[in-house]
């Protein structure tokens, strides 16, 4: 064999890359072993004086309150919510009636907040109110002085049979103002509705506003009318009941009775105590009085489902048989836990859930929350004020206001002598144009105190 330069050279560039190849293979096998024993990531712990689950209408609005009337520092106060948007969802009436666009009813949870504030855009996953702290969805661990639960309440969509389906079907005449994603189909809806049997219907038990399941009916039973297809008294292509779970149209009794006035005048159909369970085309089934089962016929169909307590609230042992925050109905600090608080929808509270009643609620929360820093007891009250502006077609409105035991506590009346059983046009554009302005230029930054306006 003739050995050449060439042949000396060859061999040399194959040794070479044999052992380049050689150290990448070994190289790669200890990247991979390495990957292999990397310890995981330890879970994050934090502490603050105050945290605060939810920036919804109750947490956003009590923990600018917060900010603004105590000495805290940056990042004393943490607010934990995964939502993306924050909605006004008392506006989701109106853009069922046709009144507003839902677009225009909601901004970025992020934008809203102070920079004050840590925010943690997570869900809770259980609070440990003995060893005060609670653990977020990743695991990592959040440390408090003082707790304050408020994430809202969610709508059951499956509490009744097969509303899920009806729902996304776009050619079923099927909607809810209680979901965002479905607010707006409730006026398509009403709009291509000419002929045949409308069904309106409302839950037994808890319902975010009472009224909003019947203020969707008079909205459609107002447009109907103005088409020409709605006729009280007469014959007409349309004809309208009121499906309730309760025994009266309303739980005040006062108000209860202009309703069902005003029912009857304009010729809705009452079935008290039906709670619907099921739909099946279209066919509603409803769980009626002594419990017997009660079908009904429909063509048009508006369901307000029942609504449910978070689960997290009742496995932390922080709930009532219910599920809700069990607080002082007065102080709003928990029965059990010195240091923990609710307020808005997730409280135990026995008022009607609106944002107006948490109006009232903050400032007294606020109140006691930055008393007890100071070592004194609670002293500030809630006194179960709410309100629920009732649109009654005709561009009027019935604004409601009341506290505990259903006791009347109307603030027109006491300022100027009105009576606020009677609807009227100036309540109309309170509720379609102020509340909603009102709301985003001052209740998420705490400074609107319900009936006593503007608060420092």
């Amino acid at each position: 064999m003739v050995i050449t330069l060439n042949t000396i050279a060859t061999c040399e560039r194959t040794m070479m890359l044999a052992a380049r190849r050689s150290r990448n293979v070994c190289s790669e096998t200890q990247f991979v072993r390495g990957l292999a024993t990397v310890s995981p990531v330890q879970p994050v712990s934090s502490n603050h004086k105050v945290v605060v689950i939810g920036g919804g209408s109750a947490g956003i609005a009590l923990s600018h309150q917060l900010l603004r009337k105590g000495n805290f520092k940056q990042d004393d106060i943490a607010i934990i919510d995964p939502a993306i948007l924050h909605h006004y969802q008392p506006g989701w009436t109106l853009v069922g009636g046709g009144l507003k666009n839902k677009e225009d009813l909601h901004r970025p949870l992020s934008s809203l907040i102070n920079p004050k504030f840590k925010f943690y855009n997570k869900s809770v996953g259980l609070i440990s109110p003995t060893e005060n702290h609670l653990t977020l969805n990743d695991g990592d661990k959040v440390n408090y002085e003082h707790l304050i639960v408020a994430p809202g309440i969610t709508v059951d969509i499956g509490s009744v049979k097969g509303l899920s389906e009806a729902l996304a079907n776009p050619d079923a005449l099927v909607s809810s103002i209680y979901d965002y994603k479905y607010c707006d189909k409730a006026f398509e809806d009403i709009k291509k509705f000419k002929k045949g049997h409308a069904l309106f219907t409302q839950p037994a038990g808890v319902v975010k506003c009472a009224g909003a399941p019947q203020k969707i009916m008079w909205l459609a039973l107002d447009h109907w009318k103005r088409a020409g297809l709605y006729n009280p008294g007469q014959s007409s292509e349309i004809n309208i009941s009121f499906a309730t779970g309760l025994p009266t149209m309303f739980g005040v009794p006062k108000y209860a009775a202009k309703l069902d006035g005003l029912r009857v005048e304009r010729g809705v159909a009452g079935d008290f105590q039906h709670d619907l369970i099921a739909i099946d085309g279209n066919t509603a089934t409803f769980a009626g009085p002594g419990g017997q089962e009660v079908k009904k016929n429909f063509d048009f169909l508006h369901v307000s489902p029942k609504n449910k307590p978070h689960a997290f609230i009742k496995e932390s042992g922080l709930a009532n048989d219910a599920g809700y925050a069990d607080v002082d109905d007065a102080t709003l600090r928990h029965k059990k836990h010195a240091n923990v608080w609710s307020l808005g929808d997730a409280s135990s509270l026995p008022t009607s859930k609106t944002v107006a009643a948490i109006t009232s609620q903050a400032p007294v929360l606020v109140n006691n929350l930055l008393g007890s820093f100071e070592g004194k007891e609670p002293s500030a009250v809630y006194n179960g004020y709410t309100s629920c502006p009732l649109l009654t077609g005709d561009k009027k409105v019935l604004l409601a206001e009341f506290k505990y035991a259903g006791v009347p506590e109307e603030s027109f009346k006491r300022w100027i002598g009105v009576d606020q059983v009677e609807p009227r046009r100036a309540f109309y554009h309170l509720k379609k144009d102020f509340f909603p302005w009102v709301y985003f230029k001052h209740h998420v930054n705490g400074t609107w105190g319900g009936p006593k306006g503007l608060i420092r």
